[in-house]
């Protein structure tokens, strides 16, 4: 989930990603390192580069030498990879813009084609000779070590969702479907879907984007228009960052809950926002900007308060937003 929160790739191109396809080379100061979505993934069919969050990153190599390697040992020792049916065992993958995969199948027969180009049905099948026998190169395992297709992750987020209904409401409310629950009930529990992961990244990167412009740079309203002549407005590099052909896309799709909002409203803060000492602290300032999208935007959760055992009281009482999730 984080390296989704963090990436804003789709389910399939996160679900789709091989362990060498990680991102590893890292941006000046090591926050973020980056990497290219390989273009047979992708809906526009183009590659382009994506970028995790260190944090993120640390999470997916704490699972990889834990839960994946445990997955993975049990299925050699199961011998659930010897009859696995339609296995290519790697051999060779060269370097370069365009790398070049060479696999061996069953019967020897020698295959080779473009990394990228690998469609996700044909990346699952690809597995390495690891010092305990073949490993898959897929990046997401299931408990029996084998590829878990990228649909369900739908399965996966659903689970957490009940856990947290679990904790946070009553037997009885939980007997009522969720469609028919009151607003105050709907709003006390997070409900987040794997797409939800992409919005909360289009929203947070779109406020940060602005926030840097406007206060960073202290532009004018003309300098800022030369900023975006230049080198697109934070609208123009949200979408490129989410793979959109369309700014507009982004726009309608992506950013609904807060589209009716003026970006000078986004952006402005009360005077008790600001740090006590009047310092511009951009994290608190961000930070609080999001409290605030949830407590006055019906489609925004905001996690840390919907968590919190001593919540303080507001007047918001809409529920979660069932499409696009918000952001954690």
């Amino acid at each position: 989930m984080q390296l989704g929160l963090s990436s804003g790739l789709r389910r399939q191109e996160n679900g789709g990603l091989l362990t060498l396809e990680l991102p590893t080379q890292r941006l000046r100061r090591g926050l973020y390192s980056h990497a290219t979505v390989p273009w047979a993934l992708t809906r526009s069919k183009q590659s382009r580069v994506f970028y995790g969050r260190a944090d993120a990153l640390q999470q997916v190599t704490a699972y990889r030498e834990t839960e994946r390697a445990w997955a993975v040992q049990q299925a050699q020792r199961n011998g659930r990879y010897d009859s696995l049916p339609g296995m290519l065992l790697v051999t060779d993958m060269t370097r370069g813009l365009e790398p070049q995969v060479t696999w061996v199948d069953r019967d020897g027969k020698v295959g080779r084609a473009e990394m990228a180009g690998l469609a996700w049905r044909d990346r699952q099948r690809l597995f390495t000779e690891g010092p305990d026998g073949p490993e898959p190169l897929w990046l997401w395992l299931t408990e029996e070590g084998l590829p878990m297709l990228p649909d369900r992750w739908n399965a996966v987020f659903r689970l957490a969702n009940l856990r947290c209904e679990e904790e946070l409401l009553t037997a009885r409310e939980r007997e009522t479907p969720r469609h028919l629950r009151t607003a105050e009930v709907r709003g006390r529990v997070p409900w987040a879907i794997p797409h939800g992961t992409r919005h909360s990244f289009a929203l947070f990167m779109l406020i940060v984007l602005n926030d840097l412009v406007e206060r960073k740079y202290g532009l004018t309203h003309d300098q800022r228009r030369d900023f975006a002549n230049l080198f697109g407005d934070p609208w123009w590099l949200v979408a490129e960052l989410l793979g959109h052909a369309d700014v507009e896309t982004t726009k309608e799709h992506y950013l609904s809950p807060v589209r009716h909002m003026r970006l000078e409203s986004i952006l402005a803060f009360d005077e008790d926002e600001e740090t006590a000492d009047g310092a511009d602290d951009s994290e608190s300032r961000v930070t609080g900007l999001f409290a605030r999208l949830a407590r006055e935007t019906s489609g925004i959760q905001d996690l840390d308060a919907l968590m919190d055992p001593h919540p303080m009281p507001t007047n918001r009482d809409a529920g979660p937003f069932d499409v696009d999730g918000g952001p954690a």
